[in-house]
């Protein structure tokens, strides 16, 4: 590595982690408080585990029972060791994209591998689901090391593709639009393990904490103000936005809907010839 490269590379550590450590706002693994403070206060019968509140705040635990019954070990440990343990899981699963995401792509020829992979790391520490994920102490990335993990599965033509999204999903209902993309692509057998795996980790739940199950499915899931304010800066979705720019709450689905049919292409007073060329009038 020439000396030049050298200090590029170095200046782009020192500059991501100036950024790091001063654009962001910390967190202060907030949502990790969240999970810890929701399981002991479930095990050890204090009260229901969807009336628990975090903090003083308005904010509980909002994940399908499996997740709590999946997070029960951190009732066990203590706040720094809790802390450590999600920075440590999270920054393995960074590793872990790398290797499987990046360094296929650093073999080809006339790419430099340790250059790139520097500005391949750089690159996902600033990206704002990661940087969040690691701040606020979230399960994202482990859920994306389950959906990673199926997509190797899959390429092995193991049996066992889809567990991996079916565990994800039971955790957290989001990751259940990847069964919807295996039925799409045609892999329908992982689909239905995905989708028999999600079934089988909730009915353990139910087994489990059949109160807490049947609150969830009935009362929580459907309760729109557990997850927090809208127009938070960290939500990213297009409801988010919509929220913050302050549009009147009955003009945001009519917006969204405008979007997708732009996304889609169908716009008025445009029309496609049968090359696919856009074509306007």
């Amino acid at each position: 590595m020439s000396g030049r490269r050298a200090w590029a590379l170095a200046g782009l550590i020192a500059a991501t982690a100036v950024f790091l450590v001063t654009v962001p706002a910390f967190r202060h693994f907030f949502d990790l408080g969240v999970y810890r403070g929701a399981v002991r206060w479930w095990l050890l019968g204090e009260a229901p585990l969807y009336e628990f509140r975090y903090d003083g705040t308005e904010y509980g635990f909002t994940y399908p029972p499996f997740a709590a019954v999946a997070m029960s070990p951190l009732a066990l440990t203590s706040w720094p060791v809790a802390v450590a343990l999600s920075l440590a899981a999270n920054a393995a699963v960074v590793v872990l994209l790398l290797r499987r995401l990046v360094l296929p792509l650093l073999r080809r020829p006339g790419r430099h591998r340790p250059t790139a992979a520097v500005v391949a790391a750089c690159a996902v520490l600033v990206f704002e689901p990661v940087r969040d994920t690691f701040s606020y102490g979230q399960v994202n990335l482990l859920l994306l090391a389950l959906v990673l993990a199926d997509h190797r599965l899959l390429e092995r033509g193991s049996r066992w593709a889809g567990a991996g999204i079916g565990l994800a999903a039971a955790v957290k209902l989001t990751p259940a639009i990847f069964v919807l993309y295996l039925i799409v692509a045609g892999r329908r057998r992982a689909a239905a393990v995905a989708a028999g795996t999600a079934a089988a980790a909730t009915a353990l739940a139910a087994l489990v904490a059949p109160g807490a199950t049947r609150e969830f499915w009935t009362s929580a899931l459907w309760d729109t103000g557990r997850v927090g304010d809208l127009a938070y800066v960290s939500n990213q979705s297009l409801r988010g936005a919509l929220a913050r720019l302050d549009v009147p709450h009955g003009r945001r689905r009519k917006c969204i809907c405008l979007d997708l049919r732009d996304l889609a292409g169908d716009r008025p007073g445009t029309r496609r010839d049968r090359s696919g060329t856009e074509q306007n009038f």
